[in-house]
């Protein structure tokens, strides 16, 4: 059981990450990856206006891959890092903090 001091500890790691995304004709972008299931429709992106889409997410530190979903298309982010997935194609990659 963790103590009251414990959990606070735990909740400060907690950092803000902003996910940033191009796109012109997308009328709905979400972001789908390890750090919701890979579920497409849990986390919208807000449109920015000019194509232009942004997210906050507040993630514990360590290495997490995503894909956007843009109007049911599956886009990997091209200002991150990308890696290999088992279905052909690629993912993009954030690393949150420090990783011990």
């Amino acid at each position: 059981m963790k103590t009251k001091n414990e959990n606070r500890t735990l909740k400060t790691k907690v950092q803000p990450v902003e996910i940033e995304f191009h796109h012109e004709q997308a009328k709905a972008v979400f972001i789908a990856g390890t750090f919701n299931d890979w579920n497409p429709a849990v986390t919208p992106m807000i449109a920015l206006g000019n194509g232009n889409w942004g997210k906050k997410l507040s993630l514990p530190p360590g290495r997490y891959e995503y894909r956007f979903v843009a109007d049911g298309e599956w886009l990997t982010d091209p200002k991150a890092e990308q890696v290999p997935n088992p279905h052909g194609s690629f993912n993009s990659a954030v690393v949150v903090g420090e990783q011990t």
